[in-house]
This record gives C-alpha cells, structure tokens and sequence, in this order.
C-alpha cells in the first residue's frame, strides 16, 4: 500500500542504457558516410552498409557480382566519404606480386638500390577485378591482409593502420578468372554478393546519367570526405563499448562450430571465422547506434561472414545445393537465445 491508502503505482519503465561518446559517433559516421555514397550510387545499401561496417571492424570486404553493378564504384564512393589515402590496382593476368608491393631501384644520382614502395602501401585499397590475377600474384596480398606489414628485400615494413581492402571479382564461371585460394578468401571479413538494382533503382540511376552524372566525377557528383581519420578511429573504439551477453557469444561459437558438424559441409568455418562474425556483430550494432549486439545482429552477417568460406561435400555438390543453402540450414537447426 502507499502512504495514502491507494494502490500500488506501477514502477516506471527501465530507461534505455546511455549511449557512449563513441557509439554514438560510431552511428553518425554510418550516417553520414551512406547519405554522401548515395550521391553517386543508387540501390545498394546493404552492401554499403557491410562495406562501412567493414571499414570500422578492420576488416577487409570481397564484393561479388556480374560486371556493371557498381562494385567498383561503391569502393571509390565509399573511399572518397573518408578523409583516407586511397589506391587502386586493376588486377589482369600479367600482374606480378612487384607491382603491388614494390621492388628495390638502382638509382643512378645515388649509384644505390632505393625501395620504390608499391601501391599496397595506403589507407584503403581496391584491388579491382582481383580474381582475374593468377594466384601467385593474389597471394602477395596475403600477409598484408593478415599481418597489416609488407616484407621487402628482408625488411618487414608496416603498412597503415587503416589499411582495408576493397577487393572486387567477378563470378568464378566467368571467363579468364581465377578462384581465389582458401587461405586468402579466409582473409576477408565480408564476401558482399552485389546483385541487380530494383527497377524503380535503375530507373532513377538512368535519370541521373541523363541530367549528367558521369561515375567517373565523383567530385562533380558532390561526393566529399565526410568521415575524418579521428573519427574513423574514435568509431573503431567504440567496438570495445559494445557489450554481447554470454548467451549471444556463445550463438556465435555454436553457429560457427555448426558448420563443421554438418554432413554437407566438407570444410567448415575456423576460429578465424568465430572472431570475424563476433567483431563485425560489435561493429554494426555500433554503426546502428546500440551498445549490446543482439541475436539478430549476428544472423544477419552470418551469411557475408561464413558463405565463403565453406566447401561443400560431394553430395550437397551433385544435390545442386549452394553454400548459401547449407548455410541455412545450419542456422536454422541451432537455437536463438532469447
């Protein structure tokens, strides 16, 4: 009873935690990052999406589709938004690991070897069409991608703390590609499959070429840095304020060690997989503004983060089923925490 006799008030409701400086940053450069990018590119936004949350887990991101979807475009788009050093490297058969890496000069003034330094060394990377490179030369992405560090003329040279790569492929069944190595593809936090546009999508894109815009001129389009290199940091911190309940780690161990228990599965995921799927889940339940990552966070990344890693078994092969199927089936046999 109260003081007065009456009943008992009902408790006000539990006020939502507080957001940190940092989440709260975090969720702005989402922000304003997909509002700059849609200047330039229409109809893509979960991919945008993946690829800025990738940029903030410090992951590198593989964007797959057909030749005109505007992966290569949503990489400079997305690169151009950040105050960030940005290379390119468009991948062909020739390519040699020199070009991307670097080789040692004699110079003539100093009558000496110098190291000229190759593209790798930058912020943020688009290796275009990477697949259409044999593997020798995709390879010598390899420990710049795991290590952040280059190894030259017996050196070992750091590369930039920002460094990410935006890698783009076309589908293996296309002619003159290469599939990429296990190793390498493990490398990637996301594998980003960049469909058609919507038709109300392509349509305004068409309008848009037609009033003038050429994707070539970004700069034209009004596409400016939005996210400074203190921001992008201060938003990579804010992954260590995101909380994930004990039961939500463990869904993502046990979705994870699901894949190497299924019988369809000839190679599943590895811990590498475990610790992408738990900081890209941190990093987009930043990016949208809440400091706890929830089931759902982790299913929705579940297939960007584990599909290309997987080797089907023989059976699932000849059944027609794809890794994306399997996948589904994995998820849907272990339970949600509630």
């Amino acid at each position: 009873m109260t003081p007065t006799g009456g009943p008992l008030e009902a408790p006000p409701p539990a006020a939502e935690p507080a957001l940190s400086g940092a989440v709260a940053l975090a969720n702005r450069v989402r922000d304003r990052g997909l509002t700059e990018v849609r200047k330039a590119v229409v109809g893509q936004d979960e991919p945008l999406e993946l690829m800025l949350c990738g940029l903030i887990a410090g992951g590198h991101v593989l964007l797959e589709g057909v030749p005109g979807v505007a992966k290569t475009l949503m990489a400079r788009a997305i690169a151009r938004s950040v105050s960030a050093e940005f290379k390119r490297i468009q991948f062909t058969p020739d390519l040699m690991p020199a070009d991307i890496l670097g080789t040692s000069v004699f110079d003539l003034k100093s009558q000496s070897f110098v190291l000229v330094r190759g593209p790798i060394f930058t912020d943020l990377l688009l290796a275009d069409e990477i697949n259409r490179a044999p593997a020798k030369t995709q390879s010598a992405l390899l420990e710049a991608m795991q290590e952040r560090s280059v190894s030259l003329e017996g050196k070992n040279i750091a590369l930039s703390p920002f460094f990410t790569v935006f890698a783009t492929q076309n589908p293996v069944e296309s002619e003159g590609t290469y599939p990429l190595p296990e190793a390498q593809l493990d490398r990637f936090l996301f594998k980003i499959e960049v469909g058609y546009p919507g038709d109300a999508d392509e349509e305004a894109m068409l309008k848009a070429v037609n009033q003038g815009f050429d994707s070539g001129d970004l700069a034209r389009a009004g596409v400016t840095p939005v996210i400074s290199r203190d921001e992008l940091m201060q938003a990579r911190h804010a992954m260590a304020e995101v909380t994930i309940e004990p039961a939500v780690l463990s869904y993502v161990r046990q979705l994870v060690a699901g894949t190497r228990k299924s019988p369809r599965i000839r190679l599943g995921a590895g811990p590498r997989a475990s610790v992408h799927l738990l900081m890209a889940s941190k990093a987009i339940a930043a990016l949208r503004g809440r400091g706890f990552v929830t089931p759902d966070d982790v299913r929705s990344l579940v297939g960007p983060v584990l599909k290309h890693r997987l080797l089907l078994s023989p059976d699932a092969e000849l059944d027609g089923a794809t890794p994306g199927d399997v996948l589904a089936e994995v998820v849907k046999s272990i339970e949600v925490p509630r």
